[in-house]
């Protein structure tokens, strides 16, 4: 059975048969829809909350 995945920055779905998976020493698995997702989380550790392109933003008002 194939199972459907949510990138894990910025919560898209991914396509199957597209996508990275990233594991973590931990044994924990990420999973992003691109490059700019994977670069954004494990190199730049940013808060996907404060970016205006991901759909986990929220706004304050």
């Amino acid at each position: 059975m194939i199972r459907d995945y949510e990138c894990s920055f910025c919560g898209k779905d991914i396509d199957r048969g597209t996508g990275m998976m990233y594991v973590k020493l931990d044994g924990s698995i990420l999973r992003f829809c691109s490059k700019k997702c994977r670069i954004s989380q494990v190199n730049h550790k940013r808060n996907p909350r404060k970016l205006k392109w991901t759909t986990k933003y929220e706004r304050k008002y």
